[in-house]
């Protein structure tokens, strides 16, 4: 059994869908005993978590599975290891490093409180 790291991708349709198109992309971790195990695990989790439902002001919501656009072995986990990667060439590099840094005081100011 090897563990993996797969991308998920909902469409949000809300009501008559008449607004700014919005897609969900999940990074999902599971364990599966090949390959096609886990592209078949994959996307019986898109398929399942489905879901229609009405929204704060009574409009439908959809999430609609579109695929699986990434799927990557990972084999066994160890602590630090690498799960995935993205080369990014934004247009503006400062603007960039004030967003991650952004990010990182965000982070920093609201850390995750343990479940104990």
């Amino acid at each position: 059994m090897d563990w993996y790291v797969t991308k998920l991708v909902f469409r949000i349709v809300c009501g008559d869908g008449n607004h700014q198109v919005q897609f969900d992309e999940q990074l999902r971790l599971l364990l599966a005993a090949d390959w096609t195990g886990a592209l078949l695990k994959s996307q019986a989790i898109g398929e399942r978590e489905q879901c229609r439902f009405l929204n704060q002001r009574q409009q439908w919501v959809e999430w609609n599975f579109i695929d699986v656009a990434e799927l990557t072995c990972v084999g066994s986990l160890e602590d630090g290891q690498e799960l995935y990667y993205q080369i990014t060439e934004p247009p503006d590099a400062d603007l960039y490093i004030r967003k991650v840094e952004a990010q990182a005081l965000s982070i920093a100011a609201h850390p995750w409180k343990s479940a104990s």
